[in-house]
Formats: structure tokens, sequence, C-alpha cells
């Protein structure tokens, strides 16, 4: 195991968050991660693919795969859903795969993989009743979420409202899925 990497898939939904992207994959390769980034349909207005690319060294697939075609990632150890918008949170807790994100979260929760999810609704759908019912059903199932109320942004809050995005509380949870991987 010492020359491997453990892989961690990060799943991003569509919120700017995910446009600060290549910076979380170049700190999670300092730190011995080999990573691809799956992405929501919404996600890809938020993100710089080929760019993503370039720095994994994957594409960032967003759709799922014709069944006769062969996987172009490696199998994830752990997975990062960074961004968790309101609407990914919601139906990954239903059990929904309409996208290959959710799909590959789905399949991840039954087969009891490292799950580290930062949701990043703003205040006002945080405070929907399906919201936290849905956090507590992910967590239940055994994802761990990182996520602070307190720091969520206003509607319409734009960029000045992701600043807020707890990066290095990600950061810690990851270190410990890494050390419980053996790595």
């Amino acid at each position: 195991m010492a020359d491997q990497k453990p892989v961690l898939y990060i799943i991003a939904c569509g919120g700017r968050p995910a446009g600060e992207l290549p910076s979380l994959v170049q700190r999670l390769h300092g730190e011995g991660w080999a990573v691809c980034v799956v992405a929501t349909p919404s996600a890809m207005k938020f993100l710089n693919a080929s760019q993503l690319s370039a720095l994994t060294g994957y594409p960032v697939r967003s759709d799922y795969k014709r069944p006769e075609e062969p996987d172009v990632l490696p199998p994830a150890d752990a997975f990062a859903v960074v961004p968790a918008t309101f609407n990914s949170i919601n139906k990954w807790a239903q059990g929904i795969s309409d996208t290959l994100a959710l799909g590959l979260l789905n399949e991840a929760l039954g087969l009891g993989l490292p799950i580290v999810a930062v949701p990043w609704p703003n205040v006002a759908l945080a405070r929907h009743p399906a919201f936290p019912a849905s956090v507590a059903l992910l967590r239940k199932a055994g994802v761990t979420v990182v996520l602070d109320f307190d720091r969520l942004p206003a509607p319409n809050s734009g960029a000045p409202g992701a600043a807020s995005f707890p990066w290095d509380d990600l950061y810690r949870e990851l270190r410990v899925v890494r050390s419980r991987l053996g790595y």
C-alpha cells in the first residue's frame, strides 16, 4: 500500500464552491490522494472541466456511460461531496439516482465506503423541513456531514457568500478518512 494512493471521488454539485475545486485537488494531491471529479449537470456551470482533467489526469464525468464502454476512472476508496446542494442532499437521502453523481453516491452508501458531505444550501433552503431530515438520514447511514448552519450563505449572496465555505473542516475530515483507510 505504501506506493499506492487512495482514490477519492469528488462529487461536485451546482454551487459556487465548485469553482474552487482546482485548489482542493492540488491540496489533496499534496496529501497523497489520487482524485477523480464527478459532477452533477448543474455543477458543470460552475467548474472548469478541462482544468480539473489536467490536474487529476482523468476526465470529469457528468453523465452515465454506455454499458459496453470501459470505465475511465479507477474504483473509489472514498467520496467527498463538495459542495452538496439542497437538491442533491434531499434526492440522495431518498435514494434517487437520476444523475451519475447521485448513482455513485447511492452505491457508495450501500457499499459502506467513507463519504464526507459538505452541504451548502442557502440559509432559507436549509430551513425547509426536508433538509434537516435528509441530513439526519444520511448521518444515520454513516455519512460524515460537515455542516454549520451559522456559516451558510444568505440567498443570492454570490461570491461573498461562498467565501465562508468550510474548506478547512473538509480537509480535516478527509485526513481522518485517509488514516482510517490505512494510508
